[in-house]
């Protein structure tokens, strides 16, 4: 969940580092630091957001050099545990995405042995390892050192008077870029889009050797191909582009994302392993979670397909009995629960198909099949356009699976989400802004979009927010309704809407103020709330994609209100590659 980004070439490094770091934040920004090397190691690093440190960074030589961008795992958020770190000598420099899980018996042993250690982080039991192995060639120290790790890493090492960079991967994302004259590593290839489109994705148990001449990748010291990939994201897509916030972009882009995806998800090869499987075991963390819970209402309703959801982060480790088809989603594919669970799915001989953002991620490379979705690079850590895609290719499965049947509503449903993003919720946002609790409540597949509204609430205002099925709100939560408790009721037309009603006048005795969304014609509706939001288009999926979209906008003015940092909410990231 940290961010690592190294540059080989012949630009001073430290501004091109700076600027990639700023690319990457989204994965983590408690803190952050950067190692140049010219005649000797320069190091910077300091607790905060890169993005903050306009006219503040000192000046380090050098045209080689390796950078971090933080999410804490292992200490506390201050300047001595943010990376770069380094052996005894001064002379190793690493950054590193991922987990060691032994560090404690690593860090017992080296103390022993006389190591002195600065930070309370794993990642600096690497350095001193490295060190422990060093004999004026870091590769082969590189490669010593990792005999001893266990867990994940993403690794980029810097040693003095070796001009190279060191990478190694290991259930850690880590991409190679290849300029003219200048070579990149990174988390994702985000940073790299302002210098190439040519790319190499290292794979499990990867190193490379990287100089400004050219890119080595190896495997315990022998050369292997990793094929040349170009990227089809463009560096405009990581830009504001005008707008105050990339959520609030990202939430504008949902239209042209959802008739994309819906139209390039097409996959009759994939079709077939879903068709041809007695159910879906769908497994997903956070928002793809909540997809997946729609998916389960699409399927069983349109196709009688039966699904069950499961996260990700308890399937590895408490796996229900599996049959069929399992369908890993995870937006950036490099989820590491998701992963994890998708590996334990094959165990027991389930085809495997992958929902993902990102060619070339790890999840696309372990699953069978793999349906990439059309969003885009998504940078605000709350999810929005990624939601909508997932929800558009598990609509086209639906669509394709009944032969069609769903396709002409489906063809014109980015309409409705285009009306959605003008609703006005001002009088809606002033109630949220004052709760310190939240309720959400729908029916059917309403359900999951009042759990994800409530978790894109509590994402980026740090309002409590809590999503219930309304009929569950008798068994218990009544008792936390009081007048200063705002609920938000998704209240469509359809078969539900009566006992909707029922719900909210239900609340409304406990004195409960409610914002409610419905059809713009309901006037009863109207009537019995306190502040109701249209929802002007017809159709159960057109309505779940407006209420999808309202809840967005509603969390997101909520916490512009309240002056939060809407696009990197504190303490969370955006591609959760820990367990």
């Amino acid at each position: 969940m940290c961010g690592i980004f190294g540059y080989a070439g012949y630009r001073d490094a430290a501004p091109v580092l700076v600027e990639g770091l700023k690319k990457l934040e989204y994965r983590g920004y408690d803190s952050y630091g950067i190692a140049t090397l010219d005649t000797h190691l320069d190091i910077h690093k300091k607790q905060g957001k890169i993005s903050e440190t306009e006219g503040s960074f000192p000046k380090l030589r050098g045209t080689l050099g390796i950078s971090h961008t933080r999410w804490a795992t292992h200490g506390v958020p201050n300047d001595v545990n943010a990376h770069p770190h380094t052996d005894c000598t001064h002379r190793i420099a690493v950054v590193h995405n991922g987990v060691i899980e032994n560090y404690f018996e690593l860090r017992k042993d080296l103390t022993a042995q006389g190591h002195t250690f600065l930070s309370e982080t794993d990642t600096e039991v690497i350095a001193h390892l490295i060190e422990s192995h060093y004999q004026d060639d870091l590769y082969t120290a590189v490669i010593e050192a990792l005999r001893h790790l266990e867990g994940s890493y993403a690794l980029l090492v810097l040693a003095e008077n070796e001009h190279r960079i060191i990478a190694a991967r290991n259930k850690s994302p880590l991409v190679l870029g290849i300029g003219d004259g200048e070579m990149f590593a990174a988390s994702d290839v985000a940073p790299l889009l302002d210098y190439t489109e040519r790319v190499i994705v290292m794979e499990d148990d990867d190193q490379a050797i990287i100089t400004p001449q050219g890119i080595r990748v190896l495997r315990a010291g022998n050369a292997v191909d990793r094929p040349v990939e170009r990227v089809t994201w463009h560096a405009d897509e990581i830009k504001r582009g005008g707008f105050a916030h990339f959520m609030l972009k990202e939430i504008y882009e949902q239209p042209g994302v959802f008739f994309e995806t819906f139209r390039a998800a097409r996959d009759e090869n994939t079709l077939a392993i879903i068709r041809d499987s007695p159910q879906v075991t769908a497994i997903a963390c956070g928002s793809s979670f909540h997809a997946a819970l729609l998916m389960k209402y699409f399927l069983e309703e349109y196709c009688r397909k039966p699904v069950r959801v499961e996260f990700a982060s308890e399937f590895k480790y408490y796996t229900p009995p599996v049959s069929g088809v399992a369908l890993a989603v995870s937006q950036s594919g490099e989820t590491a629960d998701t992963i994890a669970a998708l590996r334990k799915a094959k165990q027991y001989n389930c085809p495997t198909v992958a929902v993902t953002n990102v060619q070339g991620s790890t999840i696309s490379r372990a699953a069978d099949k793999t349906i990439y979705m059309r969003a885009g690079p998504e940078m605000s850590v709350a999810a929005t356009k990624s939601f909508i895609a997932q929800v558009a290719v598990f609509l086209q499965i639906a669509n394709m699976l009944t032969d069609g049947k769903l396709n002409q509503a489906l063809l014109h449903a980015h309409q409705a989400i285009e009306e959605t993003l003008l609703v006005d919720l001002a009088d809606a946002v002033a109630l949220c802004k004052k709760a310190e609790n939240l309720f959400y409540i729908g029916r059917g597949a309403f359900y999951p979009v009042a759990m994800e509204g409530a978790l894109k609430m509590k994402e980026i205002s740090y309002i409590h927010a809590e999503a219930y099925a309304a009929g569950e709100l008798k068994h218990g939560p009544f008792a936390l309704l009081t007048d200063i408790t705002p609920v938000v009721a998704i209240c469509p037309g359809g078969i539900t809407r009566g006992v909707m009603i029922s719900n909210i006048k239900e609340v409304k005795a406990r004195k409960a103020p409610v914002i409610a969304l419905g059809e713009s014609q309901d006037t009863e509706l109207r009537d019995i709330v306190d502040c109701f939001i249209p929802i002007r288009s017809k159709g159960p999926i057109p309505q779940v994609l407006s209420a999808t979209v309202i809840l967005q906008l509603l969390a997101y003015h909520t916490a512009r209100e309240l002056g939060c940092d809407l696009d990197m909410p504190r303490i969370l990231a955006m591609s959760v590659t820990v367990e």
